[in-house]
């Protein structure tokens, strides 16, 4: 058995920094991963899918050119070099992550999959064959999450795809079926409608982004609908089967029996953790009713000296929290810090066209914590630099504390809404005002000049 100073299970995007700097400060660490260098986020996540999306893109400029005064005759979609472009773009970023593990010198890589042999001990089926042993007092879990796949009669004997086997397609689907309206459904749906796909989006819930408030949710949905995807909300799917070269579902929607029939089927209903496969219970782990590890806000499990970080810890589940986590723990671990996932920020950004940035509270949010409020809203329509680009749909939102003035959300949905919302949440964590956004003096015509109008409303 080998021992080893710290042991990182999964090279997500915390776990690959993590291992770096705590070689870089004297620990002996091994990082163990069964798959490829930069978990999801790098290999079927972020990277992939926003490469994709940048070609879906350039399709929807192309195709609608003539409202920009040029006129495209004929264009083809040809899906095979956008999946290879793809393809370039993730084999760089991954093989850059693993140079980088192997160039830190401290660090050893164990290419396998690791389970708990005991308390603290891991055994390694070796990808190259045999098997070795590790322990270490230190160890750190960043085993991600898989696709959910629900219990729906027949589901198990047709040929699905998850957002891992969409991203390998190189012809184009005729009608793709999407089950779920989470961000992976809707940017995969628009992303194959621009491409020239005929999509359908069945989700059981009444809302899309059930988290989000309802005008958001709406305008989300109509900007779907816009594009030409058919939506089906609060929909129950009964039957799943396979038809010759369709796939038929059957499903319930607002008290209405109806079947649709595709030629592809994604399932993308939510996510869940590789928690079990590690058998947690070998050294006693404790996993919450949904098996993600259970952990405190300083990221630490039941068993001392185990800790969990990114998404199979729950919680949000984005790069950048998985990210933050790392630094949680290099602080606390090797700065002897006192630094917790308490209070901290939690933008995102939905890759839709336009995008969704979100940071804090929502009006909901707001509302049931029992602030009094004042919000301001503005819509695209009404942004000098989103009329001059021929961008105008969505509109930006922002919950005020009537008290002091200060932020305590946003919402962008708008042409580089994460980019607007991440100049609002800088703002928010400085303390800044309302009124102090509303008379700063921004670049014109910038879409974050529109910060200033947005704050105006607030005077009607």
């Amino acid at each position: 058995m080998r021992k080893f100073d710290a042991i990182v299970i999964g090279s997500g995007q915390g776990g690959v920094p993590l291992a770096k700097k705590l070689a870089k400060a004297g620990w002996q660490t091994v990082i163990v991963e069964k798959r490829w260098i930069g978990g999801t986020c790098i290999n079927d996540g972020c990277t992939p899918t926003k490469s994709m999306i940048a070609c879906g893109a350039a399709a929807h400029v192309i195709a609608n050119s003539q409202e920009w005064g040029i006129t495209v005759s004929d264009f083809k979609v040809d899906l095979e070099k956008i999946v290879a472009r793809k393809n370039k773009v993730v084999e760089s970023f991954r093989g850059g992550a693993t140079k980088g593990l192997e160039k830190t010198d401290g660090v050893s890589i164990l290419y396998g999959e690791a389970v708990f042999s005991g308390h603290k001990t891991l055994k390694v089926a070796l990808k190259d064959g045999g098997e070795e042993e590790i322990t270490a007092e230190h160890i750190f879990l960043n085993t991600g999450t898989l696709p959910k796949i629900p219990p729906i009669p027949g589901l198990d004997a047709v040929p699905y795809l998850t957002n891992t086997s969409i991203l390998e397609l190189t012809q184009l689907p005729s009608h793709l079926v999407i089950m779920g309206s989470g961000y992976i459904g809707l940017e995969f749906g628009q992303l194959f409608r621009r491409l020239g796909s005929q999509v359908t989006i069945i989700d059981k819930g009444k809302q899309l982004l059930k988290h989000e408030d309802e005008d958001v949710a709406a305008a989300v949905k109509k900007v779907m609908e816009t594009a030409g995807v058919m939506m089906h909300t609060d929909a129950s799917i009964q039957k799943v089967e396979q038809t010759g070269e369709t796939i038929r579902l059957q499903f319930t929607a607002n008290g209405q029996h109806q079947v649709i029939t595709g030629s592809h089927l994604l399932v993308a209903v939510g996510r869940t953790p590789q928690s079990k496969s590690l058998q947690p219970e070998k050294t006693g782990l404790a996993l919450d009713d949904k098996d993600f590890i259970r952990v405190n806000d300083k990221l630490e499990t039941n068993v001392p000296g185990i800790y969990a970080l990114g998404d199979v810890k729950g919680g949000p589940a984005f790069t950048h929290i998985s990210y933050n986590d790392y630094l949680i723990l290099y602080k606390n671990l090797v700065g002897k810090q006192d630094t917790s996932i308490q209070d901290r920020p939690v933008p995102y950004c939905m890759f839709t066209d336009p995008q969704l940035g979100r940071v804090g509270m929502t009006e909901k949010e707001a509302k049931e914590a029992g602030h009094t409020i004042k919000v301001a809203c503005l819509d695209m329509t009404r942004v000098a630099r989103a009329i001059e680009t021929g961008n105008t749909q969505g509109f930006m939102k922002a919950v005020v504390d009537a008290n002091d003035d200060k932020l305590l959300g946003v919402a962008i949905l708008g042409p580089e809404g994460g980019e607007i919302m991440s100049v609002l949440q800088m703002a928010m964590l400085g303390g800044m005002t309302a009124t102090q956004l509303r008379e700063m003096v921004f670049a014109h015509p910038l879409y974050s000049e529109s910060i200033n109008n947005l704050f105006m409303t607030l005077d009607k």
